[in-house]
């Protein structure tokens, strides 16, 4: 009950921490003179003039390489195609690396939009603590030169960082999940502002926030020792057409909390899914409030091909009232839906060990394939809800268990 209490006055905080503020710039109208009609001269004599017929040459197009139609995965990449997005990159050299995990805040949102969320081949969205939830955002395929505002990390970030074997870039953590990690084994593959990273990890204004280029990263492992050598990501499969069966859906709802909810709408032109977010507090579906998410780097909506929503156990492993400490164990198997090309799909997620990256299983155990692309995933509570709407949208709504 205490624990109750504390979430709402950090729900009526966060709702006072917003500043909005706007400028217009005036048009200056330019009035063009108008000059008086030259006197005409006498014509001279009319010449002939040849006529010529044009044809027209046809049009030349660059022909796009078709994606193989049994796909990409989930073994046997070819070498210039990553084995995160199922695409093939324009500079393949990228892929010699290890990926790049940082950490994003999501509140307060004042803070938001975000910047470099559009380039992260996988992103994480999970609950933190007192309805909040924060990204871990994987960078391999390509590069963002700005991503921020970086926040601390949770004991949740342990799985992203082990199934990708990646850098970890955040700022600081609760001094027994910190603990954790300066003890595990990839301790030398931590990334926190420092002398060390000072061309990683950088301030900026407008409210000196930490913000990270991972295209600086493979400097600083060289300059510091790390292996950075190209690890195996094995495990998801990729299609262009998408698998039959599933559930019509235009949208789909995640709900982590009254301060946390988001609306992913499907495009069939873009064959994306775009990011919406919460404006406002919200008591329940019928009160909320949503506005388009921006990439602040070029401000344009954040859209992912694929949204996936998972289901795994929280445990509070903190007894103070006052305090949320969740250990998620991302391992093994459990409930898990895919939405892409505008269908859900009811499928397994599974992660058999620490080494494995997350995949998807159909139900005779065949891996799921996803669209080439990128992919978001929603980490909801092991009994959280699914419903499907009566207009044919899916929602999922996290229920704590602790």
């Amino acid at each position: 009950m205490k624990k109750f209490f504390v979430a709402v006055i950090f729900l009526v905080f966060l709702s006072l921490i917003t500043a909005c503020q706007s400028t217009s710039v005036p048009t200056e109208v330019v009035e063009t003179p108008v000059l008086p009609s030259p006197t005409p001269l006498q014509p001279e004599p009319a010449t002939p003039t040849p006529t010529f017929t044009v044809t027209p040459l046809p049009p030349t197009a660059t022909p796009t390489p078709a994606y193989p139609e049994e796909g990409y995965g989930p073994t046997n990449f070819p070498e210039v195609v990553n084995p995160l997005t199922g695409l093939e990159v324009e500079d393949p050299s990228l892929l010699n690396r290890r990926p790049i995990v940082i950490k994003v805040q999501n509140l307060p949102r004042a803070d938001r939009p975000q910047w470099g969320l559009s380039s992260a081949d996988i992103v994480y969205e999970y609950y933190t603590e007192f309805g909040t939830t924060r990204f871990a955002a994987i960078f391999y395929g390509q590069d963002a030169e700005k991503v921020a505002p970086i926040r601390s990390a949770r004991l949740f970030d342990f799985n992203v960082v082990r199934a990708y074997k990646g850098m970890f870039i955040f700022g600081s953590a609760y001094e027994k999940t910190y603990f954790r990690l300066v003890n595990s084994e990839f301790a030398d593959r931590l990334m926190i502002e420092s002398a060390n990273t000072a061309a990683v990890i950088y301030r900026f204004d407008p409210s000196n926030y930490e913000g990270a280029d991972t295209s600086k990263v493979s400097d600083y492992t060289q300059k510091m020792g790390i292996d950075n050598s190209r690890q195996n990501l094995d495990g998801m499969f990729f299609q262009l057409q998408a698998p039959v069966g599933g559930e019509e859906s235009e949208s789909v709802f995640v709900r982590f909390s009254g301060a946390i909810y988001n609306r992913w709408d499907y495009s069939p032109t873009t064959h994306t899914y775009t990011r919406f977010s919460d404006v406002e507090n919200s008591i329940g579906p019928e009160d909320e409030v949503y506005e388009k998410l921006t990439d602040r780097v070029n401000n344009k909506p954040v859209e992912k091909e694929n949204i996936a929503v998972i289901f795994v156990r929280h445990v509070d492993i903190d007894e103070r009232p006052t305090v949320e400490v969740l250990d998620v164990s991302l391992l093994g198997t459990g409930e898990a839906y895919i939405a892409r090309d505008g269908k859900v799909y009811e499928v397994t997620w599974s992660r058999p060990n620490e080494e494995s990256v997350l995949t998807f299983l159909n139900e005779d155990g065949s891996v799921f394939p996803l669209r080439p692309g990128q992919t978001w995933v929603e980490v909801m509570t092991l009994n959280g809800k699914t419903e499907k709407q009566t207009d044919g949208n899916y929602r999922f709504t996290l229920v704590s268990e602790w």
